[in-house]
């Protein structure tokens, strides 16, 4: 064996003993080879950990901070468990679903209602959880606010879960407003994340004192950071968040200008809308030469630097011209209010109803629908999407327009349109309407799904319908479509083997919305309230412990 080192071992074992027999001495007379390498290797592995060195102590992790939301009741905390536990062998592998509820899908729905429950994560699925976030971006958010404190402790003792300290502040306690010395320490030495936790709560609170306080380092932040802080201010955007927009648009970073310049161009009344007001009325004006009234334009001949300064991009994407393009950035950042007074008072259906001289139409409709969507315009919004059964916005621009109007009046739209066009250009706008989906939205769907069942289409071309009604459907419709899973007759014409698996969808879907039905009254079950004040409880509590 000294002349036999673990690597010969390994490489006789992979490459097979007939190609790489054991070295010299490693077989005892008359033993086959295969057994003398297997007992050479388990000497050598007992040699291998009596031998090994002990490494030196290394200091312990602090003991994780406490959690003082209410624990999980014990089926929700079952059905967690069984929750990602599938998440690795859920899926389909794009071949056929069957009839069982996919569970990887229903994950996001159960975290976002124990959210709204305001549960704590047991600390045993701790682990899990990461995981499964690391895996899906997109259940990071609700994952890390259910995680809580301790999932960001736990964050920062792995390297594969470091995600979650720039995605998230966990939860972690935030110091009191009105201590403004620990406020700067913490906006100075904290994560990222938690900085960004600090500055929402505190313009929720102040908005001044959170702008000075992201003034206090604008200069030293990166610019990732600042764009990332400049998101903050979206929510509850006001007039007073102007000048420091102002000086925000003279950023050494493209993307923080232009997202100034964005912000700003949301505030109809800043000077920047009024900048941009005044070009485009210079651009875009009436014409009565005709036979009646339209819209004549004039695009822009060149991006000056006052231009680009106001966040207008002087480079066009490939494949568009650089005169609409900068007529494009023009209108969408004027507010909406100065073609009222450019078009002799006209309400906004009737400047959509003009027509646009020398094929701008187009052109000009896109730019006023990024508009709408901007300034959140609902009267906009309507009259560019036109009604419902003779839509006039384009495909992609109607989810958006959707998104401004409130939640009944956009759900009452888009039943409307599946009534009239079906389920074949449904699915975008469908995934803009609040969950879950209304009664007349329910039953404008259920219905086209019936109706393209009974003429035998194949039920995989409404695939992506049939995913977002398991996810949007009211559980209660269950019973309401348990009908529908019977195999129905194949009428004339109908693709072969349709109706069974029209059955298998429907009868996925009917146990579905019954599952999270069940999930969603698990989660109202009374929990047991914590027996201890906040972050007073001891951090190693047997099962509610969690460990790297």
């Amino acid at each position: 064996m000294t002349a036999t080192t673990w690597e010969d071992l390994v490489t006789s074992a992979l490459l097979g003993t007939e190609r790489r027999p054991p070295g010299p001495g490693v077989a005892a007379d008359g033993q086959e080879a295969p057994e003398a390498l297997l007992d050479a290797a388990a000497l050598a592995t007992v040699r291998r950990r009596a031998g090994l060195r002990p490494a030196a102590a290394v200091p312990l992790p602090e003991p994780a901070p406490g959690d003082g939301r209410p624990s999980l009741p014990d089926a929700a905390r079952r059905r967690l468990a069984q929750l990602l536990a599938d998440r690795t062998g859920g899926g389909h592998g794009g071949g056929r679903r069957g009839a069982a509820p996919d569970l990887t899908e229903l994950l996001p729905q159960w975290l976002a209602a124990a959210n709204r429950h305001g549960y704590r994560a047991p600390a045993a699925l701790l682990p899990a959880l990461l995981d499964a976030a690391r895996a899906r971006t997109d259940l990071r958010p609700q994952v890390l606010a259910f995680a809580g404190p301790r999932g960001l402790w736990l964050a920062r003792l792995n390297e594969e879960w470091r995600f979650a300290l720039r995605g998230s502040h966990g939860g972690s306690p935030l110091p009191d407003a009105a201590d403004a010395g620990q406020v700067r320490r913490l906006w100075r030495e904290g994560l990222f994340a938690e900085r960004v936790a600090l500055l929402e709560t505190l313009r929720a609170r102040d908005a001044a004192a959170a702008r000075d306080l992201l003034d206090s380092t604008w200069g030293e932040d990166g610019a990732d950071d600042r764009l990332m802080f400049l998101d903050v201010l979206r929510k509850g955007l006001s007039p007073r968040d102007e000048p420091f927009l102002e000086r925000a648009l003279t950023d050494r970073s493209r993307t923080v200008r232009a997202t100034a310049a964005e912000l700003l161009s949301a505030l109809p009344g800043s000077a920047l809308a009024g900048r941009m007001a005044r070009r485009a009325a210079t651009c875009v004006g009436l014409d009565h030469t005709g036979d009646g009234a339209a819209i004549a334009v004039e695009a822009p001949h060149e991006c000056d630097a006052a231009m680009r300064r106001d966040g207008v991009e002087a480079n066009p994407p490939a494949g568009r011209g650089r005169r609409s393009w900068w007529l494009g950035q023009l209108v969408q950042a004027a507010p909406l209010a100065v073609w009222t007074d450019r078009f002799g008072g006209r309400t906004a259906e009737e400047i959509v109803a003009l027509p646009v001289a020398d094929d701008w139409r187009e052109e000009l409709h896109a730019a006023w629908c990024r508009a709408a969507v901007r300034q959140r315009n609902a009267e906009w919004s309507r009259a560019l999407l036109g009604p419902a059964p003779a839509p006039l916005a384009p495909t992609g621009a109607r989810p958006s327009l959707l998104s401004t109007l409130p939640d009944a009046e956009r759900a009452l739209w888009v039943s409307r349109f599946i009534a009239v066009h079906g389920l074949s250009e449904a699915f975008q706008t469908l995934g803009a309407c609040s969950v879950p989906w209304s009664g007349p939205l329910a039953r404008a769907v259920v219905d086209a799904l019936d109706i393209a069942r009974d003429a035998g289409s194949y039920p995989w071309s409404f695939s992506g319908v049939m995913g977002l009604a398991e996810r949007c459907l009211d559980p209660a419709e269950a019973d309401r479509l348990a009908p529908l899973t019977v195999v129905p007759d194949e009428p004339e014409g109908a693709s072969p083997g349709a109706g069974g698996y029209w059955s298998e969808a429907f009868r996925r879907l009917v146990a579905t919305l019954r599952l999270r039905g069940a999930m969603h009254a698990e989660l109202a079950q009374p929990s047991e309230p914590p027996s201890r004040p906040p972050g007073s409880e001891p951090h190693h509590e047997g099962r509610d412990h969690a460990e790297p």
